[in-house]
């Protein structure tokens, strides 16, 4: 894909590589005590603001084109002596632009490329410990969005095995988050009680920003502690607004970058406000998240089909709590969906019997926006034939060892919260 990169280079002129440099500020040894960013002193400040030229000029087309520059940008940032040195200062920045190349991959669909790039990162064993740790918890939620549950949960295992044998000054924080990050692993194979134990208390209160506390929110959702989730939702939110603003590293990439943490954050919220009745609420939130997504990702990005799945399911359950109709909004939006998720045929062998499930990206969500659309085509009655197919279709899809589709969509007296974290398209 970008290999249209060596075909553009040209437009990249010595100038703009210039007008991005400026002598690196002396470097204190000073780590950010949550473990989530990376103080700008103790990386090479070229490198910084260059990793974040490049995503804003990928994003700012969306298009081959833009990532390509974007991507000469990081490939300059990765071949010359920014990067090069095995002191710390080096190795960080070389840590920075490798999070930031995953992250540009992974927005392009390459996810193969992006866990290559981070898997250089371990190689980096002078640099800060956070970065590698961010590392493995992009590697680990590729793999998850990628369906590759055993894959991610060696990942993980990795990642909390490197943070005990390094115990650096953040290892409270740092071991936190990487056992959050075995517990997410843990909710989305469907075994609650197994996640449990990977989650620190203090992801509500002292650590309550990141990845890490977006997991845990999650986690007591599905637990039914709505209160405590919508606190740590709305910590989340506000945490990143602010690391945001303080000009410091947030350590993230792939999917699991500062862009997916806020998208990811408010869609969770929008979900936890529907399933409490607070429709207004909810809307809101995922319209903020809906806006995100756009903007990151373009209109026709798998996570934008993601947010719009959870925004026709707010619409749905609002129907049936209000008892009113909101047939035409949500065919909308489920037809919108279908075209971006690439819906498979919902033809079936014969009438009432599942076929065999295709081989689909993002399952988990094409069977509930899938289902969702049925029931909506069912109800009226000259396509009533065509809502069974697309049944059977969603009923051959779902994957999910903890409830039914019927027990999701509430057609069940099973008393569950599940939520769609939007950062790895997968339910929980």
């Amino acid at each position: 894909m970008f290999r249209i990169a060596s075909k553009i280079s040209s437009r990249i002129s010595p100038k703009t590589l210039v007008s991005l440099t400026a002598k690196p500020s002396p470097i204190s040894f000073r780590s950010f005590n949550t473990g989530l960013a990376l103080d700008k002193s103790l990386a090479i400040d070229d490198v910084v603001r260059m990793s974040a030229y490049a995503l804003r000029q990928a994003r700012s087309e969306k298009s081959v084109g833009s990532y390509g520059m974007g991507y000469l940008v990081l490939k300059h940032c990765l071949t010359t002596e920014l990067t090069e040195g095995n002191d710390p200062k080096h190795e960080n920045s070389k840590g920075i632009a490798l999070l930031a190349m995953s992250t540009l991959f992974c927005e392009r669909g390459d996810y193969v490329d992006a866990i290559e790039q981070l898997d250089g990162v371990q190689e980096l064993t002078n640099s800060y410990l956070g970065i590698r740790v961010a590392a493995f918890e992009a590697q680990a939620g590729l793999h998850l969005e990628l369906e590759q549950d055993d894959m991610a949960s060696a990942v993980a295992d990795k990642c909390i095995e490197l943070v005990e044998n390094e115990k650096t000054e953040d290892f409270e924080a740092l071991n936190v988050r990487a056992r959050a990050l075995k517990g997410l692993i843990e909710l989305v194979k469907g075994d609650i009680k197994s996640a449990e134990p990977y989650f620190d208390k203090s992801l509500r209160t002292k650590l309550c920003e990141g990845t890490a506390a977006l997991s845990y929110a999650e986690f007591q959702q599905t637990r039914q502690n709505y209160s405590m989730a919508k606190e740590i939702y709305q910590n989340v939110i506000e945490g990143a607004a602010d690391l945001k603003g303080s000009g410091n590293v947030y350590l993230g990439g792939g999917n699991m970058n500062m862009e997916g943490l806020m998208m990811g954050a408010m869609c969770a919220l929008g979900q936890l406000e529907s399933h409490l009745g607070n429709f207004r609420n909810a809307e809101e939130h995922l319209t903020k998240a809906l806006t995100k997504a756009e903007e990151i990702y373009g209109e026709k990005h798998p996570k934008v089909g993601v947010v719009l799945t959870c925004m026709a399911l707010m619409y749905r359950r609002k129907a049936i709590d209000q008892q009113s109709s909101s047939l035409v909004v949500q065919e909308g939006l489920y037809r919108k969906i279908s075209g971006i998720l690439k819906f498979p045929s919902a033809e079936t062998e014969s009438e009432g019997t599942a076929a065999a499930a295709p081989s689909v990206k993002r399952s988990d969500i094409v069977a509930l926006a899938s289902g969702g659309y049925a029931e909506v085509l069912n109800v009226q009655e000259k396509r009533k034939s065509e809502g069974e197919k697309l049944k059977n279709l969603s009923d051959s899809l779902w994957k999910n060892n903890r409830m039914s589709l019927d027990d999701y969509l509430g057609n069940t007296e099973a008393n569950l919260c599940p939520v769609i974290d939007a950062r790895i398209c997968r339910l929980l």
